[in-house]
């Protein structure tokens, strides 16, 4: 005759308990979740062990806290090997789930096998836990009930892997309570499960616990309690904490990268009006051409150089020519397309870049739109007042849309059309014609020759001659200034005046001044080997100022290789240059002077300069134009200059050097007013190194010199 079952009683409070574990174990595993998804391998593995420990406990903790809430009329205990077992199913069943979650898409057969695998888990870890509890008579399974609880686990387990794959397509905050919602849900399915699969369990009446000696029931439930708890808060705060450091990496990341674009987009503007570069601009005109070759179009160059900016500069100063570009890049900015590109490639040189096939009287159109908006009155800040000011400009066009010429070859036709224009009077445009094509094919077979000599590390053809400059009030030497020349192999010698503006029409200037830095810190290094110690001065481009962190790495490097000491390097940049851009060239200055080079200020007196300004300026040394030099002998107007910059020179604590002196009356002239430094044919002619050295041991030189810096 059968004995009938205890009728099973829970304690509801325990029940509840029993939910919020499985909530929070539910809320820790879709934390975890997240984490063993990061693209770092080694990081994901340890998540990965670590979250199915914690999950897994929690799980388990939930089902001996729901075992607790079962009341029996008998002392219960637990066989500790078999709980021990338990213990690793549900760890188990939390790899599995982890391991699903860490998938970047949600198949449906990996939603069937993984919910299989994990109901599966979850059912072994449960009944390996009632089978823990040891009893005689044995429990009898209702086996309706315990398929019941199979389909629930795995109902469960599909259910928890498709909100896991639900929270993805959130957004953060959305996420947040998304994540405490499906907590709710999958702790509920949880709960359910296990006391579906407690129903299942049939205890016979009067039955005696085995185990009883055991693991007892209070001991181990306060046991996994704990130890659960407390593992599953640490994973908990673990995986909050890393969150939070990812979130911050991520925001340092960001800033970082904004930080770099923001400096690579400087590099690519021009400091003044913030239109592209002449690199930015050689840039776009590649891909241009690019994307021409493949659909067929063509492109079209505006070359506008403005009529009359150098008057501007001269009488309203710098300051007042500066306001002028910026308004003039604010209009030509307004007429250009979205898809144009407008660079400043000098003082008053701008360029728009159109891309596509347009007609010549479409184009005709635009040159005039552009020069009807530059005609427009405009007012410049002039002290106290403003001053009325209208300008003209001369455009050149140049089209490549039947055959596809090299970008620079536009860049030069235009030049050459706008040049005609301005010879013409200015104030109008010009499309480029065949009859100008020989000024551009020459300039650019000499920007094609010197760009291979540099390559070619100056080929034997780039060297620097080097002219001394003495003493004011004796003919002892100062120091060499260094002299750039190119001998070409089939056009013979090529003067400065004219390679140098080609370098800077074609982009070649910032490496040929590398070149000029390496070279005179080389052969300084040489000098001192061979018992001569000189000072070196060079020249230095207003577009190496505009970069002043290549500036700066190259004459680092430079000196640092060589061995020399900065002193023995003096860098000098033209009056117009020094004012172009006041604020920005007044800090490459200061950063340069601090590296311990000397600066100069050469070819003063032939701009407008303000004094204060001029003050503020870390150089030590004012040069004074030759053509103030020339007329000395004859010109009372020359003297008087002479004498005026020589004496507000050394008021504000500089040295002054006079460049070109040819006779002996210009020398006399200069030292009757107690000019610093003398430089010129009168002393010697620029000559190449190893002449130089002879020609300052035969002069007598002393071991200590300065030199004046490099001219064109």
């Amino acid at each position: 005759m059968p004995v009938a079952d205890l009728a099973l009683r829970f304690d509801p409070g325990v029940v509840v308990l029993s939910y919020l574990t499985a909530v929070f174990a539910s809320f820790v595993a879709l934390d975890l979740a997240q984490r063993v998804r990061t693209p770092d391998a080694a990081s994901a593995r340890v998540w990965w062990a670590a979250g199915s420990l914690s999950m897994g406990s929690g799980i388990w903790a939930m089902h001996f806290v729901g075992m607790l809430a079962l009341r029996l009329p008998f002392a219960v205990g637990y066989d500790a090997t078999i709980t021990a077992l338990s213990w690793l199913a549900a760890v188990a069943v939390s790899a599995i789930a982890l391991r699903v979650a860490a998938e970047d898409q949600l198949t449906a057969s990996r939603l069937t096998l993984g919910a299989a695998s994990m109901g599966a888990g979850i059912c072994a870890m449960h009944y390996i836990g009632m089978a823990a509890l040891v009893l005689s008579p044995g429990i009898h399974w209702r086996w309706g009930l315990v398929a019941a609880s199979a389909g629930v686990a795995t109902g469960a387990a599909a259910a928890a892997l498709w909100i896991f794959f639900w929270l993805r397509r959130l957004s953060a905050a959305q996420a947040r309570w998304g994540q405490g919602a499906a907590a709710l849900v999958m702790g509920a399915a949880v709960t359910g499960m296990h006391y579906t699969g407690m129903a299942a369990a049939g205890i016979a009446d009067g039955s005696v616990c085995l185990s009883a000696n055991a693991l007892r029931g209070d001991n181990l439930t306060s046991l996994v309690g704990s130890a659960a708890l407390a593992l599953l808060l640490l994973t908990l705060g673990t995986s909050r904490l890393d969150a939070t450091l990812r979130r911050r990496a991520l925001r340092l990341q960001q800033s970082l990268q904004a930080a770099t674009t923001e400096l690579a987009e400087q590099a690519l503007r021009d400091p003044l009006t913030g239109l592209a570069n002449r690199q930015l601009l050689d840039d776009r005109i590649s891909h241009a051409l690019a994307r021409g070759r493949r659909d067929g179009a063509g492109l079209t160059v505006l070359m506008l150089n403005l009529d009359g900016f150098k008057p501007v500069n001269e009488a309203f100063g710098h300051a007042a020519g500066d306001a002028v570009l910026c308004e003039v890049a604010r209009r030509l900015q307004a007429q250009a397309r979205g898809h144009d590109t407008l660079a400043r490639l000098g003082a008053d040189e701008f360029v728009l870049l159109l891309e596509g096939d347009t007609p010549e009287a479409t184009l005709a159109q635009v040159a005039q739109r552009l020069l009807d908006c530059l005609g427009q009155p405009m007012s410049i800040s002039v002290g106290e007042g403003s001053q009325p000011l209208r300008l003209s400009a001369s455009i050149g066009i140049a089209l490549s849309q039947r055959e596809q010429l090299p970008g620079r070859a536009l860049i030069a036709q235009a030049d050459s059309a706008a040049q005609a224009v301005k010879r013409g009077g200015g104030n109008g445009f010009a499309f480029f014609e065949a009859h100008m094509q020989d000024g551009v094919r020459d300039q650019l077979e000499l920007a094609r020759d010197l760009r291979a000599a540099l390559e070619d590390g100056g080929a034997g053809q780039l060297s620097l001659h080097y002219q001394p400059k003495v003493a004011g009030d004796t003919q002892r030497v100062l120091g060499v200034e260094a002299l750039l020349r190119w001998q070409h192999p089939k056009r013979g010698a090529i003067g400065p005046a004219t390679f140098i503006p080609v370098a800077e029409r074609f982009g070649i200037i910032i490496a040929l001044g590398d070149w000029v830095i390496d070279e005179a810190c080389r052969q300084v290094a040489e000098w001192r080997d061979q018992g001569l110690r000189l000072r070196v001065a060079i020249n230095l481009s207003v577009q190496q100022l505009r970069q002043p962190e290549a500036l700066l790495q190259r004459l680092q490097h430079a000196l640092q290789r060589n061995g020399m000491d900065a002193s023995q390097l003096s860098l000098e940049i033209t009056e117009s240059v020094a004012m172009e851009d006041a604020g920005a060239t007044e800090r490459t200055l200061q950063r340069l002077g601090a590296l311990g080079v000397s600066l100069s200020i050469d070819d003063f007196g032939t701009g407008y300069s303000s004094l204060s300004y001029l003050r503020r300026l870390p150089v030590s040394q004012l040069k004074i134009d030759r053509s103030f030099i020339q007329d000395l002998e004859t010109s009372a107007d020359a003297r008087a200059i002479v004498k005026a910059v020589i004496e507000l020179a050394h008021a504000l604590g500089l040295e002054v050097v006079a460049e070109g002196v040819e006779t002996t009356g210009q020398a006399a002239e200069l030292r009757a007013k107690r000019c610093d430094k003398l430089q010129g044919y009168l002393f010697a002619r620029p000559m190449p190194a190893a002449e130089l050295v002879h020609w300052a041991r035969r002069s007598q030189a002393p071991r200590g010199c300065e030199t004046a810096p490099a001219e064109a």
